[in-house]
């Protein structure tokens, strides 16, 4: 899930009635300021991701929380949360793809890598797309970071809103290229959302992210707020028994990302980091109910092994974060 297909807030050319003139910068700025506001009080009337958790799995029929079975998954991974990979500066050991250096470049490269950081998923193993990086191959999430890091050393300013923007489908398939004959997932879908990112970027931030992280004044609460309001395809909201939940996957990485690509200083020192939830993905679910601190009911789980994919589990994992 992507979010809503809500439009960017465009700031001009605005025809007033009656004439021809495009609004002034001034009316432009209030205008943005007009609709970046009646966004607000929208998203309001959403419950934040950790409300949202607690909500569903209050309500939820096929998919239970098992009390215990959280207990037990903290209490042995209790010893390892003080491990160096999970440590702040973990994030840039972590892979050899992320970026190394504290500077601009690096938290454009983060906003770049999860704004585009969906739909990953290979059915077979043996089949996929593959991105080949200084001679080695990755796959999943890896491959979209090898495919930027590979542009980034032909040349290709590929983490610069400037560019991204007014970039061609061809221009698309060309840097995200797949060394098989399986394509990334949702190329098409990828395009349209880096022109609609780029155009927002440099509309209303100057051309860059860094202008948002400034922006936060060092909240991750804030950060979070100002990407769901204005880049549309962060926006993973939804219905849930006449209540509006969010979910902020992405938006969420976003902001834990940007925090340690800054290594927790300056701009990215965010005194509410801890605020965020965790992000639950694709294989979370299934260790959670392996070592049994969530259960699916027998009508859910005969569905799930006809292919039916379980998108969240959100409640859970915070469960863990407590007991920790």
């Amino acid at each position: 899930m992507y979010g809503s297909n809500d439009g960017p807030v465009r700031a001009g050319p605005c025809q007033s009635p009656g004439s021809s003139r495009a609004l002034r910068v001034p009316q432009r700025m209030a205008l943005n300021v007009f609709l970046s506001l009646t966004r607000r009080r929208a998203m309001e009337a959403f419950l934040s991701p950790k409300d949202s958790a607690k909500f569903i799995a209050e309500n939820s029929q096929d998919v239970l929380v098992e009390e215990a079975g959280v207990r037990k998954v903290a209490e042995a991974l209790f010893d390892k949360v003080s491990a160096k990979e999970f440590s702040l500066a973990g994030w840039k050991s972590l892979h050899e793809l992320n970026p190394q250096a504290v500077n601009d470049d690096a938290v454009n490269w983060v906003f770049l890598a999860d704004t585009l950081n969906f739909s990953f998923w290979s059915e077979h193993q043996d089949h996929k797309c593959l991105v080949k990086y200084r001679g080695k191959m990755y796959s999943g999430y890896w491959s979209l970071c090898a495919a930027i890091n590979r542009a980034l050393d032909d040349g290709i300013p590929i983490t610069s809103a400037a560019y991204y923007a007014t970039m061609t489908l061809e221009q698309v398939r060309h840097v995200f290229r797949s060394d098989t004959d399986v394509p990334m997932p949702l190329i098409e879908e990828r395009h349209r959302i880096l022109n609609e990112t780029g155009t927002i970027l440099l509309e209303k931030f100057g051309g860059s992210f860094v202008t948002c992280v400034k922006m936060s004044e060092k909240s991750a609460q804030k950060l979070l707020r100002i990407v769901v309001e204005n880049f549309p395809s962060y926006r993973d909201e939804a219905a849930f028994k006449g209540k509006k939940v969010s979910f902020y996957k992405r938006a969420q990485i976003l902001v834990a990302d940007t925090w340690s690509a800054l290594e927790g200083k300056g701009d990215g020192c965010f005194g509410d980091i801890s605020s965020l939830t965790i992000f639950a993905d694709y294989r979370i679910p299934q260790v959670l109910v392996h070592l049994g601190a969530m259960r699916y009911s027998d009508e859910l789980m005969k569905k799930l092994h006809e292919g039916l994919q379980l998108l969240y589990c959100i409640k859970c994992v915070c469960g863990v974060c407590q007991h920790l």
